[in-house]
């Protein structure tokens, strides 16, 4: 991860292709969080508990090379302290936030499904603030992208919906449409590494005064958790979420953002979907049917088309 802290190490893979391993990357981090908070949230961890540490953890990871790739250049955090500030309370701990207080009131299916309608919101906002009109193919990968999703999530089987849920997923959809956006531009001069490192410092002291103060419930257990009949200690799995699904992923995701785009980045990051549903058969036991696999299918189908109407310029 330090070799992220120069500008050569940083700025030579930020083409598509790099761009897209990136983007894969990033979704399979992302993806075992849900498997692996699971495992703790039944041994008695609340979600902003589970937030916190996976957070803390990972600014832990990236703070010292983060601090070495601002040698020499202090005055980046100085110029860009709004932008940190806001991209650690609404791209990490609200979004991660809200998706958990979602959870909480709905379906894991419906709340991702909410969630990940953040694509849209993306080609939404380019096309209203930046005039970047998708193309049919755009529209039609869109619409089949989503289309697997609702295979893949299998809400056709789910029952009736809270409507302050519901509020909740749209934050987290916000919110992750929110990190696509930012996280593709570099006008600010910060390295990837410095601001996934910024952003997780600020929301773990954001969501850690947040409890303090009574906000949010925090409550953590040091009993086993279990995946597929193992027991192992509560920490490997804590330790998981913070090096592999904050750090890693954070850092891979503004990456592929930068490779690739906000529209695209955002529309490959669906791929995060499968990665869940692949690490919840691993370790939980929960086999995707036959529907579900021809969803993801439909999801990586709708990913190509949308790269393929992709403006020359983005």
């Amino acid at each position: 991860m330090t070799t992220l802290a120069h500008d050569k190490a940083v700025t030579l893979p930020t083409g598509t292709r790099a761009g897209f391993g990136f983007a894969v990357l990033a979704a399979a981090s992302f993806g075992m969080s849900g498997t692996l908070a699971s495992g703790l949230m039944a041994t008695g961890w609340s979600p902003a508990a589970l937030v916190l540490c996976r957070i803390a953890v990972g600014a832990l990871v990236l703070l010292v090379p983060a601090l070495r790739a601002l040698r020499g250049r202090w005055h980046l955090l100085r110029a860009n302290v709004g932008f940190l500030v806001a991209f650690g309370l609404v791209a990490v701990a609200g979004c991660q936030l809200a998706y958990f207080n979602a959870v909480d009131r709905l379906p894991v299916a419906i709340a991702i499904l909410v969630e990940y309608a953040a694509p849209v919101v993306v080609v939404g906002w380019l096309w209203a603030r930046h005039r970047q009109a998708p193309t049919r193919l755009t529209v039609v990968g869109a619409a089949v992208a989503m289309a697997g999703l609702l295979l893949v999530l299998d809400v056709f089987s789910v029952g009736s919906v809270d409507g302050i849920g519901v509020l909740w997923a749209l934050a987290a959809m916000l919110g992750c449409a929110f990190f696509f956006v930012v996280s593709a531009g570099d006008e600010q001069g910060l390295p990837p590494i410095v601001l996934a490192a910024g952003g997780l410092v600020v929301g773990a002291v954001a969501l850690a005064l947040a409890g303090l103060v009574g906000i949010v419930s925090m409550s953590a257990s040091t009993a086993d958790a279990t995946y597929r009949s193992t027991q192992v200690a509560w920490w490997l799995p804590v330790l998981g979420l913070g090096v592999v699904t904050a750090a890693v992923s954070y850092v891979a995701g503004i990456l592929a953002a930068r490779g690739l785009g906000a529209r695209m980045a955002s529309f490959a990051a669906l791929l995060e979907v499968l990665f869940a549903v692949v690490f919840a058969w691993l370790l939980l036991g929960q086999l995707p049917h036959a529907l579900q696999l021809c969803g993801g299918v439909f999801v990586l189908a709708g990913v190509v088309l949308v790269k393929l109407g992709e403006p020359r310029a983005d």
